[in-house]
């Protein structure tokens, strides 16, 4: 499976502006500027977007783990924060709220370890991944 997405910018760093387009249209032509990156600018970012990517990736294979357990999901509400220091994304950090009846406390845990540690955009970053789930 290949999957891709287009980025155009045009102008200076700070100055110019740029839009991005998924090859799902999902985002079309979405825009993304220096102010939209580094301060409250409208559009988005490519942080914001390996952030969605993350807990969109995490939330589904906690969610096949958790079937192959013999347990089934009613919610997994995961926000993802990325951290950008120095130029390096430093820490991509996932905090869950979930909700699975039947299960235990310690099994929730273990699992949200493995798919913190095993999804595939875990895997493909390069930096200090940590979480915190809580189950209602």
């Amino acid at each position: 499976m290949k999957r891709n997405a287009t980025a155009v910018w045009q102008g200076t760093g700070k100055e110019g502006t740029g839009h991005l387009t998924t090859q799902s249209n999902t985002l079309d032509h979405t825009q993304y500027s220096y102010t939209s990156r580094f301060e409250e600018g409208a559009g988005t970012n490519p942080e914001e977007l390996i952030a969605a990517a993350h807990a969109g990736c995490f939330s589904m294979k906690l969610s096949f783990l958790i079937d192959a357990a013999g347990f089934k999901a009613e919610e997994l509400k995961t926000k993802c924060t990325v951290t950008l220091e120095n130029g390096a994304i430093t820490n991509s950090h996932l905090q869950l709220e979930a909700k699975i009846d039947g299960i235990s406390e310690d099994k929730f845990q273990e699992l949200v370890s493995e798919a913190e540690k095993t999804c595939p955009i875990s895997k493909s970053l390069n930096t200090n991944i940590t979480s915190e789930a809580t189950l209602n």
